[in-house]
């Protein structure tokens, strides 16, 4: 996928002025926020079992290299074949090499968000080879142009009903539907004959069991159990971070991951799937390999940011977040968008190549409050801002005017004066109803905002003067 993380500011001044996005984005608004409300007061404790799901990712992150070499012990001991990738192009790399080694044309593939990082599918079909996504959002997107996902949950959702309706009478060339289920009955035709004709089938992985040698799939579709039991041939791929010590540890997260996604007590499908087809057994595939890709995930991890690692992809950051709500997943500009995209994606790609996405946050810290492993997004954000403005990734004229802050902020006397001096200009700025229209060298915010002005005294003064027992 093609790397667009600069400028947010002007990508999102277009998503905002996008009339169909916005109508769109106002649809779902609130709808996974209300959701996940009413689902967690399911559980006894929703403090007690986030604190210890936060435990359970951050012990498996502090001894990821013991956790990564036990999980690939027991998936080699029931038969799988465990690879690993330092970057996207070894992921298409590698993938490419075991379809061709077992004569595999086609391919269908459940959802993944580490081979949207490599366009894995289009690498396979540059290679001659067949692949269609089986999530519907994905597949929605892949015959639109493999248009990149607005969402790690829902990669579609910034898509409405009537444009699917037109892209499905334009792609398979049937009558547009009406109804939502008619379309769902539609795509379920379309994509049976590639679930019985698919020489392979690639998945992701929510987590990677270390005691079993197993991959999780949580699915609300049933898409991923179709794409890893029929075909011959069954890839799964995942960072290095979704190793998860046992699968007791997996039980205590999916409390939390389908909650905190969509708002349901439990995904509709969870396979643990473990090693080939034994003797006797009947279900299973014949040939299972593991792609564990690092993909700049070392880096995080021995950065201050590693916290971000925690992370289990459900979303709720995203669907909390005031900025992602308002512009949408494309405005981030790769494949992890809102504020845990805001984090990875710079980690992941480089800070000089996606230096605005830090800054994409108002510190409300509702994203902080929502994370299911306790992730402190909002303070990973600062330290980036922090390392950009210390790499001089920032302008000079945004670097000067924080020096010039700080400068003024360790000198207390002047400080107050400037203060002083501050909020009575900001007073005389204010018209008839004590509103800020227009800011000096700050059009960003009074353009966006409503600014009312101060009441022409600091903080200081009205302090002093209360102690002073005088008005205030």
């Amino acid at each position: 996928m093609q790397i667009a993380s600069m400028h947010f500011k002007e990508r999102a001044h277009e998503k905002l002025a996008d009339e169909r996005l916005q109508r769109n984005l106002q649809k779902i608004k609130g709808k996974f926020v209300n959701k996940r409300r009413s689902a967690i007061t399911e559980l006894d404790d929703f403090e007690g079992t986030r604190e210890a799901a936060r435990a359970i990712r951050q012990r498996a992150l502090d001894d990821l290299d013991a956790w990564l070499e036990l999980f690939e012990e027991n998936a080699r001991a029931r038969g799988a074949t465990v690879l690993w990738a330092q970057g996207p192009d070894e992921i298409n790399r590698l993938v490419l090499e075991i379809a061709f080694r077992h004569g595999v044309r086609k391919i269908v593939k459940s959802k993944s968000m580490v081979s949207e990082e490599s366009a894995l599918d289009l690498a396979i079909e540059g290679a001659g080879l067949t692949v269609v996504e089986t999530d519907l959002g994905e597949y929605i997107l892949q015959i639109n142009g493999y248009e990149p996902p607005s969402h790690i949950v829902g990669p579609a959702l910034h898509k409405s009903k009537e444009e699917v309706t037109e892209l499905f009478h334009r792609r398979h060339g049937t009558p547009r539907k009406d109804g939502i289920e008619e379309l769902c009955r539609e795509a379920r035709a379309v994509l049976r004959e590639h679930y019985l004709t698919a020489d392979m089938g690639i998945s992701g992985g929510n987590f990677f069991v270390a005691e079993t040698g197993s991959v999780v799939l949580v699915t609300n579709e049933g898409n991923a159990s179709l794409a890893t039991t029929l075909p011959k041939v069954h890839v799964a791929i995942s960072g290095i971070e979704k190793i998860v010590p046992t699968l007791e540890d997996v039980a205590t997260l999916m409390r939390l991951l389908p909650r905190s996604a969509t708002g349901q007590s439990i995904s509709n499908y969870v396979d643990v799937l473990t090693g080939t087809r034994g003797e006797g057994e009947f279900h299973g595939v014949d040939h299972m390999y593991f792609i564990l890709v690092d993909g700049g995930r070392t880096g995080v991890l021995a950065s201050e940011v590693r916290d971000a690692l925690r992370c289990i992809r459900c979303g709720a950051c995203m669907n909390h977040c005031p900025v992602y709500q308002a512009v949408g997943g494309h405005a981030y500009g790769w494949v992890y968008p809102g504020p845990i995209g805001s984090i990875l994606t710079p980690m992941y790609v480089g800070l000089e190549h996606a230096q605005d996405l830090p800054a994409a946050s108002t510190s409300c810290n509702q994203c902080g409050v929502v994370c299911p492993v306790k992730i402190p997004l909002p303070d990973l954000q600062r330290k980036l801002r922090e390392q950009a403005f210390e790499r001089r990734l920032r302008p000079w004229r945004e670097r000067a005017a924080l020096r010039a802050w700080a400068w003024v902020a360790r000198r207390p006397r002047l400080y107050a004066a400037a203060s002083r001096v501050g909020v009575r200009a900001l007073r005389m700025l204010a018209g008839g109803d004590g509103m800020i229209r227009r800011l000096p060298f700050g059009r960003g915010w009074t353009d966006g905002r409503d600014m009312p002005a101060p009441a022409g005294r600091t903080f200081r003064e009205l302090h002093a003067a209360r102690r002073n027992g005088g008005s205030t």
